[in-house]
C-alpha cells in the first residue's frame, strides 16, 4: 500500500523501498510480471486491499479537477461514493452519471451544507474537495468541523488566512486534511528523492535549481460553456460570481484564485521545498499581462527563490509559468549539483539524470539505482576546434532515467495515501501544516511582483 512507502527523509536501500512501495503506489519495476501490471490496474468495486473496510465518500465539485479525481478513484478498490456536490446543474449530473458507470449512487447536491447533512445519514466518512480556490478554506473547514476526514486539492486557499484557517481546523478537530499536491506521493518522486537527491547524493552538492510550466495559447484561452446550461445570475452572485464568465475562467480573476502561479506554479515550488529540505529565505518576481489583456493576473510570471540548504549553505531556484507558449520543453523540475542533474517531471519522457563528466557513478549503476538510456559520444579529436562554435562548450553529458514506472493515474497514489490514513494503515504525504509550509513560498510571488523587488522571509511566514 502506498502508506507503507518510506517517509522522504529516510535513507533505504532501493530494494527495501521498491518492496515497500510497489503494490499501493503504482510503482512497476521495469521488467515486471503481467500480474503485477493487473494489480496496479484494479477494477473499481473490487474488495478492499488486504481486507480493509470500506469507505464512504463524497465529492465536492465535478468540474475538469474533480473529474480528475474521480477518474483516478474508480481505480481505487474499497470506496463507495455516497454524495456529489456542484452549484452548476452540468458538472452535477456528470459527476452522478459518472459514477453510476461504476456501480456507486451518489444523492446529488447544489448546497454544500445539505451536501453535509446528507453525509450523517448515508454514513459518509471523507469528502474531496475540488472547486475554485475561494471556497477551499470555508468548504474544508466545514467539513472538518462536521466531523469528515477531507482531500483538498491545491492552493489551500486564496489566502494566506484562509489557508492557516484550515490548518488550525484540522487540529482542532483531530480530522486528516491531505492537500493535492499529488507529486509527494509519486513512486517515481519518492524514489528520486530518497535514492538519487539523498541516500546516494549522487547529484553532489545542489547549487541551483529550476522549473517551468509552459502552456500554449491555445490551451490557455477562455473556458466556453453550453449556452443552454448558463447558470441563473441569481445562482452565480449566490455564490459570490459576477457572471458567467467568471464562473467558468476564475482562476485568472483575483478575487478566487493567486493565477497561473498558483494554479501550476504551486506543484512545482513544492518541489523545490520538498527536494532540497529547505524553505525560501528571499524570493523576487516579475510578471505581466503581455498577451491576454482582460484577465486581471499576470499570464507570464518568473521568479527567483533563495533558499537556505541545511548544511549552511545557499541554493538559488528560478520558476517561470507561461500561458502564452509551449515551447522550451513542457513542464518539470529541475536540480543542478556539482557531479549531476536531476530532471524530473510527471511526464516521464522529459525525466533525465545526467552525470558531470567528472563524476563516477560506477557504483550506483551497479546497484540499479539508474537506468542508463544514451551514453554520450566525445567530440572527435580530428574535429579540433574548427568546428566548434566555441571550444569552452561542454560536451553531451551521459544520460539517464529512473528503474521505476507509475503505473496509474496521476493522482491515485496520493488518494490512495489519504484512504489508507483514513484505515489507519498510513501517514499522510501532504497534510494540510506541511502544505502550508510550502504554500507560504507561493504566496508571496504575487507580492514580490505588485513590490518590485526582494523580499524576505520571516519565519512567522511558514506558521499557520
Amino acid at each position: 500500500m502506498a502508506g507503507a512507502l518510506p517517509g522522504a527523509g529516510s535513507r533505504v536501500s532501493r530494494r527495501n523501498f521498491l518492496h515497500a512501495g510497489a503494490a499501493g503506489a503504482g510503482l512497476m519495476i521495469l521488467g515486471a510480471t503481467n500480474r503485477a501490471r493487473a494489480q496496479a490496474a484494479a477494477p473499481a468495486g473490487a474488495a478492499p486491499a488486504g481486507g480493509a473496510e470500506e469507505i464512504k465518500v463524497g465529492l465536492v465539485g465535478c468540474g475538469a479537477q474533480g473529474r480528475v479525481l474521480l477518474e483516478a478513484c474508480v481505480g481505487i478498490p474499497g470506496l463507495k461514493f455516497v454524495a456529489v456536490c456542484d452549484i452548476w446543474p452540468y458538472n452535477l449530473k456528470y459527476g452522478q452519471n459518472y459514477l453510476k458507470k461504476f456501480g456507486h449512487d451518489p444523492s446529488a447536491h447544489e448546497e454544500f451544507e445539505k451536501f453535509l447533512d446528507a453525509g450523517k445519514s448515508n454514513g459518509m466518512q471523507a469528502v474531496a474537495i475540488a472547486v475554485p480556490d475561494i471556497w477551499h478554506s470555508p468548504y474544508t473547514v466545514q467539513a472538518l468541523k462536521a466531523g469528515y476526514h477531507v482531500y483538498c486539492e491545491k492552493m489551500m486557499s486564496n489566502t494566506v488566512e484562509g489557508a492557516r484557517a484550515m490548518v488550525r481546523a484540522m487540529k482542532e478537530t483531530g480530522k486528516l486534511c491531505q492537500i493535492g499536491h499529488q507529486r509527494r506521493s509519486n513512486p517515481r518522486y519518492i524514489y528520486a528523492l530518497q535514492n538519487i537527491m539523498n541516500g546516494s547524493k549522487m547529484l553532489g552538492r545542489v547549487v541551483n535549481a529550476n522549473a517551468q510550466w509552459n502552456r500554449s495559447i491555445r490551451s490557455s484561452v477562455d473556458l466556453e460553456w453550453p449556452k443552454k446550461y448558463e447558470l441563473p445570475q441569481a445562482t452565480l452572485e449566490k455564490y459570490g460570481y459576477a457572471n458567467m464568465r467568471e464562473f467558468r475562467n476564475w482562476r485568472w480573476f483575483k478575487k478566487y484564485s493567486g493565477g497561473p502561479i498558483s494554479d501550476l506554479g504551486a506543484h512545482q515550488i513544492d518541489i523545490f521545498g520538498w527536494f532540497l529540505g529547505a524553505k525560501p529565505k528571499t524570493v523576487m518576481a516579475s510578471g505581466g499581462n503581455d498577451h491576454f489583456t482582460d484577465r486581471e493576473w499576470y499570464d507570464n510570471v518568473m521568479a527567483i527563490y533563495e533558499y537556505a540548504l541545511p548544511d549552511g549553505k545557499t541554493a538559488r531556484a528560478f520558476y517561470q509559468v507561461l500561458t502564452t507558449t509551449s515551447s522550451g520543453g513542457g513542464y518539470y523540475e529541475q536540480f543542478m549539483g556539482l557531479d549531476g542533474t536531476l530532471k524530473i517531471s510527471e511526464n516521464p519522457a522529459i525525466t533525465r539524470i545526467y552525470k558531470e563528466a567528472h563524476a563516477d557513478w560506477t557504483e550506483w549503476k551497479t546497484k540499479g539505482l539508474l537506468k542508463e538510456i544514451v551514453k554520450a559520444e566525445s567530440i572527435p579529436a580530428s574535429l579540433g576546434t574548427v568546428a566548434l562554435l566555441d571550444v569552452r562548450a561542454s560536451a553531451d553529458l551521459d544520460a539517464f532515467d529512473l528503474p521505476v514506472e507509475l503505473t496509474k493515474k496521476a493522482h491515485q497514489p496520493h488518494l490512495e495515501n489519504f484512504f489508507d490514513t483514513v484505515r489507519g494503515k498510513a501517514k499522510l504525504n501532504c497534510a494540510a501544516d506541511e502544505a502550508f509550509e510550502s504554500e507560504a513560498a507561493v504566496f508571496k510571488v504575487n507580492v514580490a511582483i505588485e513590490a518590485r523587488k526582494q523580499l524576505v522571509f520571516e519565519h512567522a511566514d511558514f506558521e499557520a
